[in-house]
């Protein structure tokens, strides 16, 4: 039940933006990149298959993310980098996650832990000197 209220809250706010009603700040390149180097070493977690985007799908990006922040989603019917990339749009705008990358037939997939103490990892903040 609250799997569906917090589906539900997260499709009533405009993309980018958590429970807690503040806007996720766009990913820089160094950023980026430094997910990358993590994201490298883990396997597809979410698999987009024939049906495409269903809301079954959607839902269980969107409670990845909140357990893990960082996943990869795999495309296994969809070869063309145009439907790709709609598709990881589509994902991106519906679970308030920013797209990190996408290398071949895979997504990598970014969204920060709302409560600072479960969060996993530390994004890199540039220091102004």
């Amino acid at each position: 039940m609250l799997t569906a209220f917090y589906f539900m809250l997260i499709f009533s706010f405009p993309a980018k933006t958590i429970l807690t009603g503040v806007t996720v700040e766009k990913l820089l390149g160094y950023q980026k990149k430094y997910l990358k180097g993590i994201a490298h070493g883990l396997k597809p977690v979410a698999y987009v298959g024939q049906k495409g985007l269903s809301s079954s799908l959607i839902q269980a990006i969107n409670e990845l993310l909140t357990k893990h922040e960082l996943i990869k989603v795999k495309f296994i019917e969809f070869k063309e980098k145009a439907q790709k990339h709609e598709i990881a749009d589509a994902v991106e705008k519906k679970t308030a996650s920013e797209l990190v990358g996408m290398i071949g037939h895979v997504a990598i997939l970014y969204r920060q832990q709302p409560d600072p103490e479960k969060r996993r990892i530390q994004v890199p903040k540039k220091k102004l000197c």
